[in-house]
């Protein structure tokens, strides 16, 4: 299958990148600038991306072409077009007027591959604080904006490219028409990655590698594990067995409807509840990563028991997805730890198992497709993203049945009522969070001191970046009425607004 290689320089759109280009149908891997793969089945063509550096920087990123340019197309965006500048011997320096944001196309070369079609007055997003001020003699300019002379630029003699906005994102109105061009035109790739091809190429790898060897894999009634799952069946049918861990800290009666869910799509699965283990694991635990770990170790020693009850497995599944690789992997130097990754590691080692992730290659995005591919219903695959710890980390200190119990109901509430407004499918993940603080309130002539809750809702792609979501005042009245009228022991409830970055979308 025809494939594009995304080289990353630690640019905060990178994945984007990826995304776009699988948008196109065409296959694409991110791999850091030093760490470039010695071979990629069906390599068609390269782009360099931005990055958080200047290419004048005593540590910029530096890396060898040798391997490609010239013999595959190439695209440089923004700190990849300005690197192919510099070192092809033109002059990079920071700008007058740093351009942050959108900006509009005044010029464009039309004769250009890479330009065609792209409309003149075009919006693109500019994110630097270097630009091009000089050009080598073999480059010649594609396109400018107002502030910008180069913003676009190709090396004659070959198929290498270079533009300083990031055609990628958004706020590029024809971003994705001019990765298109450079993809499918300049590269010649086949649009062949499509949700079916993958399907049927999964399922013949996943028999090719377990053959009639038996897997156990743990659901965890997410969209990931879910598709991971059924994929696995359609491969190797009955020899797939699961486990459906309840930590106690799912959502109201999640663990009762996921596994009659599980029963009518004809999965395998053990259910096992395991609540009160995990109470314990938690009990006396307020920090954050503390309780993470807990958590994790608690799964580890709950499913290996339940594991070691089956006989004859040699492969353990799991519903790792592509940005889970990407962030594994830093790109220059170990990568700063925001918290524990979600996805509990230590299984294989600990159960002397195999590892098997059909969807190691996929964005979240994508595995909705491939599930809509294998006919999992829409209520599952439309779930909101749910942490891997649950309630746990929406639940600020030390966790305990009584709050659990507190926020499972409070977290009910409001999405029931999401989804009665019709605004479940709009918002990209929401949940409630109980604070450790308590504030003074009044019902009917008493008194109250009890505690607050803050509702969180965000709207995302893939979870990377979020924006709170602007739902209607007299939903947000509703919901806080219902809530302190029913929920015993919560007499104030607080509206989430702020986005990711600064915050995160959990607040542990």
């Amino acid at each position: 299958m025809d494939s594009i290689l995304v080289l990353d320089f630690g640019s905060q759109y990178t994945q984007l990148i990826a995304r776009k280009v699988r948008e196109l149908n065409v296959y694409c891997e991110i791999h850091p600038y030093n760490k470039i793969p010695q071979t990629m089945e069906g390599l068609r063509g390269v782009i360099l991306s931005g990055s958080p550096y200047s290419v004048n920087a005593p540590d910029a990123p530096e890396v060898d072409l040798s391997l490609f340019r010239g013999r595959k197309p190439l695209l440089g965006v923004c700190y990849g077009a300005q690197y192919l500048a510099k070192h092809g011997g033109g002059r990079v320096a920071q700008s007058h007027s740093r351009e942050y944001g959108r900006a509009n196309l005044e010029w464009i070369d039309t004769a250009s591959p890479l330009m065609k079609g792209i409309s003149p007055e075009s919006q693109v997003w500019m994110s630097h604080g270097d630009t091009i001020e000089d050009l080598p003699n073999d480059y010649k300019p594609i396109c400018s904006t107002k502030n910008v002379k180069v913003a676009g630029f190709k090396i004659e003699g070959e198929e290498t490219y270079g533009l300083q906005f990031h055609p990628e994102v958004h706020h590029s109105t024809e971003g994705l028409a001019l990765l298109k061009n450079f993809v499918v035109d300049v590269c010649g790739c086949r649009q062949e990655w499509t949700p079916a091809n993958f399907v049927e190429m999964t399922v013949k790898e996943i028999q090719a590698k377990a053959g009639n060897d038996k897997v156990v894999m743990g659901l965890s009634g997410g969209v990931d594990s879910t598709v991971a799952a059924v994929l696995l069946h359609k491969a190797i049918g009955t020899n797939l067995t699961c486990i459906f861990v309840d930590n106690g800290l799912l959502r109201k009666n999640e663990f009762e409807s996921v596994m009659q869910q599980y029963k009518d799509m004809q999965l395998n699965v053990i259910g096992v509840d395991a609540s009160n283990e995990f109470y314990q694991a938690l009990s006396g635990t307020a920090e954050p990563e503390k309780k993470r770990k807990a958590i994790g170790k608690t799964f580890i020693d709950v499913f290996q028991r339940e594991a070691q009850k089956l006989q004859g497995v040699k492969w353990l599944g799991q519903g790792t997805i592509y940005p889970d690789v990407i962030e594994s992997s830093a790109v220059k130097g170990p990568s700063q730890t925001i918290k524990s990754h979600h996805n509990v590691g230590g299984l294989p080692d600990t159960l002397k198992l195999l590892l098997i992730e059909p969807l190691r290659s996929l964005f979240k995005d994508e595995v909705r497709r491939i599930g809509r591919e294998l006919g999992i219903r829409s209520e599952l695959l439309g779930r909101h993203p749910f942490p891997g710890p649950g309630l746990a980390i929406r639940i600020l200190g030390e966790v305990t049945a009584a709050k659990v119990a507190i926020l499972q109901e409070v977290d009910h509430i409001f999405i029931s009522r999401m989804r009665e407004y019709g605004l479940y499918d709009k918002v990209w993940q929401a949940g409630a969070i109980l604070l450790p603080i308590q504030s003074v309130g009044v019902m009917g002539d008493e008194r109250t001191y009890e505690q607050v809750v803050a509702l969180r809702a965000v709207e995302s792609v893939d979870g990377m970046t979020a924006d709170w979501c602007h739902l209607p005042y007299d939903f947000l009245a509703k919901v806080s009425n219902e809530i302190i009228n029913q929920v015993k022991g919560v007499n104030r409830v607080v509206y989430d607004i702020s986005s990711k970055p600064p915050a995160t979308i959990e607040w542990e």
